[in-house]
C-alpha cells in the first residue's frame, strides 16, 4: 500500500508511478486523458484489480477528474461550460432511469468555510420529491424525484454522518446517492480548480487524517456517486512546491549545481513532513480567498447536478 494523503486518484497514480519510476501504466489501472478542449483536462482513472486497489489505497472503480485552472477567474461562460461537462459525466457514470429517486448529500461543516462545499451545493439543488408527493398537479409529468440533506459533522451532531445517511436511505429508499465533499490535494495548483467524480463512494475526512465511516454501495445498499473539490493542502505540500519553484528559479539564474540537481530530482515532501510533524507544524491550509472560491465552485457543481438530473 502506498500511503499518500490526498483524495485525488490522479495524484495517487502520479506519485506511485514517480516513486516506482514506472514508464508504463500501473498493472490493474486504466487511464484515458482528454485534452481536446482548451483550458480543460479530463482524466479517467479506472482501477480494475484488487492488487492495484491495495497498492494505491483506493477502491476499485472509476475516478474522473476535471482540471480547469480558469475556474479561479469566476468567469460565467467558462463556469457554465464546466457545469455542462460535469452534467455529462454524471449522466454517464450513473446511467439513471427517468423514474429513479436521487438523494443528494452535502457533507461538511457549514461553520468552516473550506469544509462548507457540500452544504452550499445542497442549498442550490432543484428539489422535486416533495412537490411530486404533495402537489403533483403542478409538476411536469416525468419529473425525477430529487431530495437532499446536509447532515452536518460528528462534532456538531454527535452522530456519525454515515449513520444519518443510512437511516434516511432506509426510510425513503432512493435509487442512487450523490455525495459532495471538500477534498485534500497534494498540489497547490489543484485547489478549487479540480473536480473529481467517482462511483466508489467516499470516506469523509480521510484526506486530512480524520477518516469517518465509509459511505459506499456496500454500506448504503445503493450506488454512491462521490463528487469532490480539493480545498486544502498540508503545510508540507506548500513547502515542497515552494522548494521546487525555488530550485527551478536558482537553476535558471545560476546554473545547476550537484546539490540543486539532487534536490530537484527528488520528491522532498516526506522529508519536509517528517520535520514539521514533531512540532505540530504540518497545518492544513486553504487559500485566503476561500470564501469566494467556495461560492464559485458550489454554483458550478450544483448547476452540473441540476442539469444531469
Amino acid at each position: 500500500m502506498y500511503n499518500i494523503r490526498t483524495d485525488l486518484a490522479i495524484e495517487t497514480r502520479e506519485m506511485y508511478r514517480a516513486a516506482k519510476k514506472l514508464d508504463d501504466e500501473i498493472p490493474g489501472v486504466e487511464t484515458n486523458i482528454d485534452n481536446s478542449e482548451k483550458d480543460i483536462l479530463i482524466t479517467k482513472v479506472k482501477i480494475t484489480s484488487d492488487v492495484a486497489a491495495e497498492m494505491l489505497n483506493k477502491a476499485k472503480g472509476e475516478y474522473i477528474t476535471i482540471e480547469a485552472p480558469k475556474l479561479k477567474n469566476n468567469d460565467e461562460e467558462f463556469n457554465n461550460k464546466i457545469s455542462e461537462r460535469l452534467a455529462t459525466i454524471i449522466k454517464e457514470i450513473t446511467n439513471l432511469k427517468a423514474e429513479e429517486t436521487v438523494l443528494v448529500v452535502g457533507l461538511g461543516n457549514w461553520d468552516i468555510t473550506a469544509d462548507a462545499l457540500g452544504p452550499k451545493v445542497v442549498s442550490r439543488i432543484d428539489l422535486t420529491r416533495h412537490l411530486i408527493e404533495y402537489v403533483p398537479q403542478y409538476v411536469k409529468e416525468g419529473t425525477r424525484p430529487i431530495c437532499a440533506i446536509s447532515p452536518g459533522v460528528l462534532g456538531t451532531t454527535g452522530i456519525e454522518t454515515g449513520e444519518i445517511i443510512k437511516g434516511i436511505v432506509e426510510k425513503i429508499s432512493p435509487d442512487i446517492l450523490i455525495v459532495i465533499d471538500a477534498l485534500a490535494s497534494r498540489k497547490m495548483e489543484r485547489i478549487n480548480t479540480t473536480i473529481q467524480i467517482s462511483n466508489t463512494g467516499i470516506v469523509p475526512g480521510s484526506g486530512v487524517g480524520n477518516a469517518r465511516n465509509a459511505i459506499t454501495q456496500e454500506t448504503m445498499g445503493i450506488p454512491v456517486i462521490a463528487i469532490g473539490v480539493p480545498t486544502v493542502v498540508e503545510a508540507a505540500v506548500i513547502a515542497n512546491d515552494a522548494l521546487e519553484l525555488l530550485i527551478n528559479k536558482m537553476q535558471m539564474e545560476e546554473g545547476t549545481s550537484e546539490a540543486l540537481q539532487k534536490l530537484s530530482g527528488e520528491d522532498n515532501y516526506q522529508e519536509i513532513k517528517s520535520a514539521l510533524l514533531p512540532k505540530d507544524y504540518n497545518f492544513i491550509v486553504t487559500p485566503k480567498e476561500i470564501d469566494e472560491l467556495i461560492e464559485n465552485m458550489s454554483n458550478v457543481i450544483a448547476e452540473g447536478i441540476n442539469q444531469a438530473l
